[in-house]
């Protein structure tokens, strides 16, 4: 059997995590078994689906490298195939048409309510005789098409993440509905749970892997299935993402879509291995550094958590510094130079060989890449301003006297690694204070900041880039 497994937003908001990581486990599956992995974009819902939530999409599925082989393809085209498979279940006796009003199934879920039962339809327009059909069609009632669902039956799967899962289907709300309101004798709207159904049978889907929250939709449209003589795929039901309160992520969480973690400075590669480890742990359980084709030689539903994963924002950071901090340099320039022309630094007058050296400089201080806009701004920049490290720093007993005594020191040399070395070995001698000191202090007074990078290699950027060492005596010189 060559696996087939499928992706299917719905296009009415930009790639959530939550979506996005169902992707990846889609792809790493289908690329373990070398099977076919689909994009659908499930796009019925015509009032709230977006062309722009399309674009953002399938943009940030291609960004994390989730390449696809068949698709997309989407529902909006394919009316007319869902409407047929209605007519079939209406012609086998297996769906019917419920006439009731909005203000009947209100009246009906009240009284359910007030007798403390769950809310379900009660089935009370499964078997109207032709005359009353006729006569709710004579009071211009436009009905909805029901799916018959036996409430005797248990619904049972082998699910790849959970084991044998069963489902009563007198918890499953009562008959379905699976198609919206139509004129008499029409078939409206086709709903998810049938949609859903006749594409996996059209397209041939193997495995339908997807959230824990989609439970109740499989024992749905597993009766689906059957009805329509396809053949039942093989189910997996991922564990949810958490916040840190252990309820599913949302947008109250803040950020949450892939657009969001891309404009904060996430890598793909970075941001599509933590997703991988959200809910699924290596053969070796120690490997955290993956990339989706290592990690899909040995992927498997075996190693994948029935329990939920907590997104851990701690985890993203250190994966992604560590990825940024591994890149080439060439690479890496060309994502960090859009941040600095966005802030307004003067790249285009400097040679590639130059911003090379300094993104090779500060790429070690890396979380995300933003962070190269404040790392950099002292090599762009005149001025100076200073942290409250820095002022403390620069207020200490006999700072004043280091900072002169380099000011010194470094007057009339030539600007070179050991050149600044050695000033900064004399003033420590002389001083007779520990080299961390003198260190700190001149990058205080340099860059306005006690941590950063190399101050050694900064200094000797500053030179190449016209900023000698007058430059550097007038920073000591405010002080």
């Amino acid at each position: 059997m060559s696996v087939r497994v499928r992706i299917a937003p719905s296009p009415t908001g930009n790639l959530h995590i939550g979506t996005a990581r169902t992707a990846v486990f889609n792809w790493l599956f289908a690329r373990h078994l070398g099977g076919q992995f689909i994009i659908r974009i499930e796009d019925t819902d015509l009032e709230r689906s977006r062309p722009e939530y399309t674009d953002n999409i399938l943009e940030g599925l291609t960004w994390l490298g989730l390449t696809w082989d068949e698709g997309p393809f989407y529902q909006s085209q394919r009316l007319d195939l869902y409407k047929q498979a209605v007519q079939t279940l209406l012609d086998r006796g297996l769906a019917y048409r419920c006439y009731c009003t909005t203000e009947e199934l209100d009246d009906m879920r009240a009284k359910q309510k007030a007798a403390g039962l769950a809310p379900r339809y009660d089935n009370r327009h499964r078997n109207l005789t032709a005359e009353e059909q006729a006569a709710f069609e004579a009071q211009g009632r436009k009905p909805v098409i029901r799916f018959k669902i036996d409430d005797d039956r248990t619904i049972v799967w082998k699910d790849l993440v959970r084991g044998t899962v069963s489902w009563k289907a007198g918890d499953l709300g009562g008959d379905m509905v699976v198609a919206r309101a139509a004129e008499a004798g029409g078939v409206g709207q086709p709903l998810y749970n049938l949609a859903v159904v006749v594409d996996d049978m059209d397209m041939a889907i193997t495995h339908v892997i997807r959230g824990e929250d989609h439970i109740a939709n499989t024992a749905k449209q597993i009766l689906l299935y059957e009805a329509l003589g396809g053949q039942v795929p093989e189910f997996a039901h991922t564990p949810l993402i958490l916040n840190q309160e252990g309820r599913k992520l949302s947008k109250r969480d803040g950020v949450t879509s892939i657009s969001e973690f891309r404009q904060m400075g996430y890598i793909a590669p970075a941001l599509a291995n933590y997703m991988t480890l959200l809910g699924w742990t290596a053969p070796d359980a120690t490997q955290e550094l993956f990339t989706l084709s290592e990690a899909a030689k040995t992927f498997s539903f075996d190693r994948v958590n029935q329990a939920g994963a907590k997104f851990d924002w701690d985890k993203l950071n250190w994966i992604n510094s560590q990825y940024l901090h591994h890149l080439p340099v060439e690479p890496l320039t060309d994502l960090i130079l859009p941040l600095w022309k966005e802030a307004g630094y003067d790249v285009d007058s400097k040679e590639r060989s130059w911003l090379e050296q300094l993104v090779a400089l500060i790429g070690p201080s890396l979380t995300r890449l933003p962070e190269a806009v404040e790392l950099g701004k002292m090599f762009f920049t005149s001025e100076t301003s200073f942290s409250e490290e820095a002022r403390e720093q620069l207020q200490k007993e006999g700072v004043k006297e280091i900072l002169e005594s380099l000011l010194t020191a470094v007057e009339g040399a030539t600007v070179t690694e050991d050149s600044l070395k050695d000033a900064i070995k004399t003033v420590t001698k002389e001083k007779k204070v520990k080299k961390g000191l003198v260190m700190r202090s001149l990058r205080a007074a340099l860059t306005g900041e006690v941590h950063g990078p190399d101050l050694i290699q900064s200094w000797l950027l500053w030179n190449q880039n016209g900023q000698d060492g007058d430059r550097i005596k007038e920073a000591l010189k405010t002080l």
